[in-house]
């Protein structure tokens, strides 16, 4: 499915009737949208969505969300993009990540607790999509390599036909994709995190690393 998915994405940017439409891209964090941004922005014009109740820690949450919008001012100021991208912040509401992954605290990552999570925000994003009129809507969460792109991308699809909005599948990570965020992370000194960001996943990380 990933070839397939890498496929039909060149086909898409390479239609001429496609560039200058409108997509949502939701984002975890700055790394992760720095290649998908490289790679989409010439073709659309993009909103990026921060939205991310899974991250625990307020402080955590502003860090992240500081950075996304000084990589987002960078780019424009570099003219990198053929059209501005826009910064657009989701409603921070970890009570609600809490309330809806209650019983599954103990799940490994990639586990059910994800998928829980994956849903979350990809319904929010698919309803804030419909709410700016984009005509798709897509994530960066597909880049990372401990994420299951298909999981997320049927997640994104199922959604995207509830709400009515075309939903952008993707498998950011292939064609070195992940290694480039990495490159572009360190050109722009964007702060890494090394834990996906609810308390579950940074205590699992902890656990690994000792």
């Amino acid at each position: 499915m990933s070839a397939s998915v890498s496929k039909e994405m060149d086909r898409m940017l390479a239609d001429e009737s496609v560039k200058g439409r409108s997509l949502l891209l939701h984002s975890c964090c700055a790394p992760c949208s720095s290649y998908v941004l490289y790679y989409l922005c010439n073709t659309f014009r993009i909103t990026v969505f921060y939205y991310n109740p899974n991250i625990t820690e307020a402080s955590e949450y502003q860090k992240r969300a500081k950075e996304e919008k000084r990589f987002i001012d960078e780019l424009n100021k570099k003219g990198l993009p053929a059209f501005p991208i826009r910064y657009l912040d989701g409603e921070y509401c970890p009570e609600e990540f809490f309330k809806a992954v209650k019983g599954y605290e103990k799940c490994p990552e990639r586990g059910e607790r994800c998928a829980i999570c994956f849903r979350m925000r990809l319904k929010e994003s698919a309803k804030t999509a419909v709410s700016e009129g984009a005509d798709y809507f897509a994530t960066t969460l597909t880049l990372s390599p401990l994420k299951d792109a298909e999981l997320i991308n049927r997640i994104g699809e199922e959604e995207g036909r509830l709400f009515g909005v075309n939903y952008l599948p993707s498998d950011f990570k292939k064609k070195g994709g992940y290694l480039k965020s990495i490159e572009l992370s360190k050109e722009y000194g964007l702060y890494r995190q090394d834990y996906c960001g609810c308390v579950f996943s940074k205590s699992e990380r902890e656990q690994n690393k000792k």
